[in-house]
């Protein structure tokens, strides 16, 4: 899931906007509204669609599906198994429309958290997610999924738009140290008690939501997450520049929707396309908008665009995030490359026949795209579930307005 993915712009938010397979859903396709009952028609398709895809269930179809029907008569849903879990978790990663890495969706390591109780044992799944995800820099795909909304409570939440992001600080001079994008974020988790360390790099904690009570903040251990410092393989003073970025790209706050169930509470990653970093978290003017900064650094005419220094400066800056993250040994992919995997993914698809719905805005990269292979086509919009969903109250979670009322 070149995500941070499910597995991992959503995700979003505007978390990183770049073909990776974090990417969240087009906004085209808004999705079913949240509910808390199961819906039956949802349900029965998506168990045919796991029998028919995996024939070799224990269980018969008709069997499963009166079990289905009969669980949402008494209680107003019903409990997937393990395997349908799985299957569901990597049929919606199959089925996201902005995501160019679909080409791994087998590969999707599913954690089922759906008896976590509480928001310590949350936080410490959440914990254990990364640790896994990050696998010593061999980044693999892997998802966690909390219980789900049920007619007899809602689930837990992570207001968190991914569980690795920077804290943003205005200064008094008008400049901002860390994410200008997070300084609403860290106001708010400053005023439920976080510390705030007021550093360029300072990893934002998680607000935990269960049922249980209050909101709950949970610092990120170190210990959990891998950072790769930027350095440029022509360039040694580009180490001056102090920059870095987190390895895992790990969306947190997106609804994940298999057979009528909705789980709030599904945090996925895959791993970086470098532009995602390069092109958009590190450039982006709502962002660090460090194209100036690289371009003085780098020596170039700014006098006027046609010099084309912005350009120079985005692929140079681009250079340097994939050669710092193979040299550190931390898996990253180049949009090249995984745009050609794209194409073999639609291929193997299609193969199978299957529609891969897909949004050429985010398919296609945001640096070079019209060198790339993806460029060249047209591509099928289609909101197909299992999938991923954005909703309003994530986003409410993600910003400074706080859902619960504590301001």
């Amino acid at each position: 899931m070149n995500s941070e993915t499910l597995l991992a712009r959503i995700l979003t938010l505007d978390p990183d906007k770049a073909g990776s397979g974090t990417a969240p859903p087009s906004p085209l396709h808004a999705g079913p509204a949240p509910s808390r009952a199961a819906d039956a028609g949802e349900a029965e398709e998506f168990i045919r669609l796991h029998h028919a895809e995996h024939p070799d269930q224990p269980v018969p179809l008709p069997t499963r599906l009166q079990q289905m029907r009969v669980q949402i008569n008494e209680t107003g849903t019903y409990t997937h198994t393990e395997d349908e879990l799985t299957f569901g978790a990597r049929v919606a990663w199959r089925n996201s429309s902005r995501c160019i890495g679909r080409l791994y969706w087998k590969s999707l390591r599913v954690l089922d958290r759906r008896k976590a109780a509480g928001a310590d044992e949350i936080n410490q799944h959440l914990v254990e997610h990364l640790h896994q995800a990050t696998n010593r820099g061999r980044i693999r795909p892997v998802i966690s999924i909390f219980a789900p909304d049920t007619p007899d409570s809602p689930a837990p939440r992570v207001w968190n738009d991914q569980l690795i992001r920077y804290a943003g600080y205005h200064q008094k001079n008008g400049s901002i140290t860390g994410d200008p994008a997070y300084t609403d974020f860290t106001d708010t988790v400053k005023r439920l008690g976080w510390q705030a360390p007021g550093g360029a790099w300072d990893v934002l904690p998680w607000v935990i939501e269960t049922d249980q009570g209050k909101p709950e903040l949970f610092d990120v251990p170190t210990s959990a997450v891998l950072e790769v410092h930027l350095t440029h393989p022509d360039r040694p003073d580009f180490a001056d520049l102090n920059l870095r970025w987190h390895a895992v790209p790990a969306i947190s706050n997106m609804r994940l929707r298999i057979g009528g169930i909705d789980y709030p509470l599904a945090p996925f990653n895959g791993w970086y396309m470098g532009t995602e970093i390069g092109a958009r978290n590190l450039v982006d003017a709502d962002r660090y908008n460090l194209l100036p900064t690289i371009a003085e650094h780098l020596g170039l005419d700014t006098s006027n665009e046609a010099t084309l220094w912005r350009d120079r400066a985005l692929v140079e800056l681009n250079v340097a995030v994939l050669h710092s993250f193979n040299a550190a040994d931390v898996k990253i992919s180049d949009h090249h490359t995984e745009s050609r995997r794209f194409l073999t993914h639609l291929a193997k698809e299609e193969g199978h026949g299957r529609t891969v719905p897909a949004d050429w805005s985010w398919i296609v990269p945001p640096i070079s795209g019209g060198i790339t292979p993806v460029f060249h086509r047209y591509y099928r919009e289609a909101d197909q579930r299992p999938n991923f969903y954005l909703d309003n109250d994530a986003k409410a979670r993600s910003t400074s307005r706080c859902p619960v009322g504590h301001g």
